[in-house]
């Protein structure tokens, strides 16, 4: 049988006028029920051309109606006798192209999306691609090209393997692993992928609605939510450096081992860049001990002032934490300190309090209703008015209300004396 339909075909079901019948024919075979073809077809609101081309190929009479019954396997057998065509799906394909049974193009895609899933070798990426979001986050950066994910979870699958790293740069790993230095680069699918992953491995919390956006987000993280941290802080957490100068965290008299202290000179402020904690971090010798974190660094500054060597281990988040002061809560956490959180009275400061709470398991620091209501008290009227919209503080039901009647922001630095007396003792 040809494969390029004859000047009887084209006579009979072709031109631009029977497009339209061709193309509910079509669907007709596309949307059959899997390894069958249609027995038999009805085919309305068809136009005077339509009719006649249908009662030509079907041998009825030429009287026009707007619908006509259809028996595939006659219209076969005509066409086959004729040498037409093999049959009314094989005639068709000769004037259009291929018809694509959608049943069976269904399962072939999913079978090749199953293969990709399967050829995984990590566990955590494997988990995370059995899961709707997972695999549709695939998906979407591969453009829905299977062989386009295969490649890109080979390529994930590499990196995986050599995380947690120990300080490495990201664009080093991205030259050792892939061989390409800005193969990790923000907004890269590789890098997207990696970041997902890992977060969802280390940790599944996910980011509620009061935590704010942040203020060094990447195209990574603002497509796909890296779960309320930056892709800079998710490289830190599996080891890898992203910029690691930038924003290091200030602490006071952070003991470590040897009996001392992490800073230049006893009672002086210090700083600690995301690179040096990351590659050679100190053994911190704060278990069982109270470890004070406040969110602004005039704290840290009258701290120093009043008490220097005195004063209690002290970290300042310098508010919301970047990748530095994350990976140093931490590791301070890790090492069996208590951290004690305070910062301002006012929403933003509740905001960043939740977020620390939450990710570090900080406990407040006379930071409840009972100390704002106090500082009200005695806050220089009119005071600075709340802004923004409201926060709920996930540890004191009562903030939140009483912040809301009295409109009153109260700053950190505002109640140092109160706190000044924790970090004494």
């Amino acid at each position: 049988m040809s494969t390029s339909p004859d000047g009887r075909l084209q006579r009979l079901l072709g031109g631009e006028n029977l497009a339209s019948l061709r193309k509910r024919l079509r669907q007709r075979f596309e949307r059959a029920p899997l390894d069958e073809d249609p027995g038999s077809v009805r085919i309305s609101n068809l136009l005077p051309d339509e009719h006649a081309a249908l009662a030509l190929l079907l041998g009825r009479s030429p009287r026009f109606s707007s619908s006509l019954q259809i028996d595939v396997s006659m219209v076969d057998a005509a066409l086959s006798q004729a040498g037409i065509a093999a049959s009314l799906r094989h005639a068709l394909e000769l004037l259009d192209g291929p018809i694509v049974h959608m049943a069976t193009a269904r399962m072939r895609l999913q079978a090749l999306w199953s293969g990709v899933v399967g050829s995984c070798h990590h566990p955590d990426l494997a988990a995370f691609l059995h899961a709707p979001t997972g695999i549709g986050l695939l998906k979407r950066l591969s453009d829905g090209v299977p062989e386009a994910a295969n490649e890109m979870c080979r390529r994930v699958d590499a990196v995986l393997g050599c995380l947690p790293a120990k300080g490495v740069t990201r664009a080093q790993l991205a030259a050792d692993v892939l061989g390409d230095a800005h193969a990790l680069d923000n907004g890269q699918p590789t890098a997207t992928l990696v970041l997902a992953v890992w977060r969802q491995a280390t940790a599944p919390v996910r980011r509620g609605p009061e935590d704010p956006p942040r203020d060094d987000t990447d195209e990574s993280s603002v497509r796909y939510e890296i779960l309320g941290e930056t892709a800079r802080d998710v490289w830190a957490s599996a080891g890898v450096l992203v910029n690691e100068l930038a924003r290091p965290v200030m602490f006071l008299n952070l003991p470590v081992a040897d009996g001392g202290a992490l800073a230049p000179f006893p009672g002086e402020p210090g700083y600690a860049s995301l690179r040096f904690l990351l590659r050679s971090p100190p053994s911190w010798a704060v278990a069982g001990r109270n470890v004070y974190v406040c969110e602004n660094p005039n704290l840290v500054a009258i701290a120093a002032d009043k008490l220097g060597p005195r004063c209690a281990p002290l970290v300042c988040t310098d508010g919301m934490p970047a990748a530095a002061q994350g990976r140093l809560l931490t590791q301070l956490s890790r090492a069996g300190g208590c951290l004690q959180y305070h910062g301002d009275f006012d929403w933003p400061g509740l905001r960043i309090a939740n977020y620390v709470m939450r990710e570090y398991g900080a406990r407040p620091w006379r930071y409840g209703a009972a100390e704002y209501a106090a500082a009200v008290r005695t806050a220089p009227r009119p005071g600075h008015r709340l802004r923004g919209p409201e926060v709920v503080a996930s540890w004191d039901t009562g903030l939140t209300p009483a912040m809301r009647t009295s409109q009153l922001a109260i700053a950190e630095e505002s109640v140092a004396t109160s706190l000044l007396e924790d970090l004494l003792g």
